[in-house]
């Protein structure tokens, strides 16, 4: 159980609205992607009903990194909850590999019945995702999927912020709980730019060496082909400018079958291909 600091009561009223939701709900699946948001909505479902009420379904596809997978079934396992990995195909499906502005939405659509499926055959009759109240304010094709497959938002229904939902998770010390936003690498494409295989992987060796080589956390490498737009926060530009670490970027983004590197001076701003989408109703 979560334990707050005096002074918190708003944060405790709205524990304890996604107590009672979870509750009422019984048995639940959670879409586990590993992230803050799922993470610690799997931590209270758990709390709230005991882990053999519930189950973490993760889907491993070709649009999330396989370090991703890694790290939900670890968190899982140390919460002891039963976790399963479905594999999905996610260029397979129609219209995803064509990468419109509705893209998010037709994969979670696919993911998401996937996901129900699976779970009803095992006796979960409630399924929930991560979504919390911040998302509302941005552009999120794949809540449209969730809300029409009566896919349930807990965080969000209880009124839940990211901020919040990291300060929860600090204090039942989820690991998770400073963990930088993840997306899908899918979300490092522009719209209307075919996703291939072979651009996804590029992607996430960039990324990887970024997290590997120079330890930087937060980062999005956009694919612009054969331009890579490296979105970082500022204070990590450091390690990215250093003499002694250009040179090696260079040639590793370039074995990966990069031309040009850039260093985009906005930093690290989370969906900034949606930028392109103003007007949008997609």
């Amino acid at each position: 159980m979560t334990t707050l600091p005096d002074g918190a009561g708003p944060v405790v009223d709205k524990q304890v609205r996604l107590e009672g939701i979870l509750r009422s709900l019984g048995r639940v699946a959670v879409a586990y992607s590993g992230g803050v948001d799922s993470t610690y909505l799997l931590a209270a479902a758990v709390d709230a009903l005991g882990s053999h009420n519930v189950l973490a379904l993760t889907v491993a596809s070709e649009l999330m990194p396989g370090r991703e997978v890694a790290l939900a079934e670890e968190m899982a396992a140390c919460l002891g909850v039963d976790h399963q990995v479905l594999a999905f195909q996610a260029l397979e499906v129609p219209g995803i590999a064509a990468n419109p502005p509705d893209r998010c939405y037709l994969c979670k659509r696919e993911m998401l019945q996937r996901i129900a499926v699976a779970a009803s055959a095992q006796g979960f009759p409630h399924l929930v995702h991560g979504a919390n109240r911040d998302d509302l304010d941005d552009f999120r094709p794949g809540a449209r999927a969730a809300a029409e497959l009566g896919v349930r938002a807990p965080l969000e229904e209880a009124g839940l912020t990211k901020a919040e939902i990291r300060d929860l998770s600090h204090c039942r010390d989820l690991p998770t709980w400073d963990r930088p936003s993840q997306a899908c690498l899918a979300s490092r494409v522009p719209y209307h730019t075919p996703l291939t295989v072979e651009a996804l992987r590029r992607i996430q060796a960039a990324e990887g060496y970024l997290h590997d080589r120079l330890g930087v956390r937060a980062l999005r490498v956009r694919d612009h082909f054969p331009v890579a737009r490296i979105e970082l926060p500022p204070g990590d530009w450091p390690a990215l400018l250093a003499e002694d670490a250009r040179p090696a970027l260079l040639a590793e983004f370039r074995r990966l079958g990069y031309r040009y590197v850039a260093l985009d001076l906005a930093g690290l701003q989370s969906g900034s291909l949606n930028d392109l989408l103003v007007g949008s109703t997609t």
